[in-house]
């Protein structure tokens, strides 16, 4: 069973995820109410993934997923956010979160971000890799756009072609549907363009394509 935490400030909002998650199988082994508590919650319930809001009174999202990325083993990181600032979301891809949800997302959509994450996958939908990449594209002074595209040409072409499928927010299984791959052999190319790129997960390898101007 695929462990989650969810880290909140609004204890309506962790009894809702914790209701939605539950119905769907899925184990809530902990809670906490504020960023600084993370790290420390995670030590002792050991999760899969961590859906983690931005906003929070002593430490934001963004610090504590940061914090975890320094742990071994660290759990998959979703954010759930307004995509109300850009700079929160471009805060957010560098501190390695493994996924993005809209705070309004449908229990379904929460439901297939957790399990994307604890396999491995990362979590991008259609509505989060619009507003995340129009985020990145309209940020002002992202620097190493020639490095970037310098580094893109080291993937191959069906490289090229499922990563700019992640762009779009296509889950493994519909990138293999649309490029009549399996979707073990999705999840290869996704591996090798992120081993390329210095990337990691499908979030950054998306971002690193924007950057560069690809999509």
């Amino acid at each position: 069973m695929i462990r989650v935490m969810v880290v909140d400030d609004d204890a309506m909002v962790r009894r809702l995820l914790r209701t939605i998650l539950r119905a769907s199988d899925l184990e809530v082994v902990a809670e906490a109410a504020d960023g600084d508590e993370v790290v420390t919650c995670v030590q002792a319930h050991h999760p899969d993934v961590v859906l983690m809001d931005l906003r929070m009174a002593r430490m934001d999202g963004v610090a504590a997923t940061r914090a975890l990325a320094a742990i071994p083993t660290a759990p998959g990181v979703i954010v759930m956010t307004s995509f109300d600032t850009e700079q929160v979301i471009l805060d957010a891809v560098h501190a390695g979160a493994a996924g993005f949800l809209a705070k309004d997302a449908e229990p379904a959509e929460i439901v297939a971000a957790v399990r994307a994450v604890a396999a491995g996958d990362g979590a991008l939908s259609p509505r989060a890799a619009r507003t995340v990449m129009a985020q990145v594209s309209a940020a002002p002074g992202v620097a190493g756009r020639r490095e970037a595209a310098k580094r893109l040409a080291a993937l191959s072409e069906r490289e090229l072609d499922v990563a700019r499928l992640v762009v779009d927010g296509l889950s493994n299984a519909d990138i293999a549907q649309r490029l009549f791959l399996s979707e073990a052999t999705v999840k290869t190319h996704i591996q090798s363009a992120n081993a390329k790129l210095g990337t990691s997960g499908r979030v950054q390898l998306a971002v690193a394509l924007v950057v560069a101007r690809e999509r």
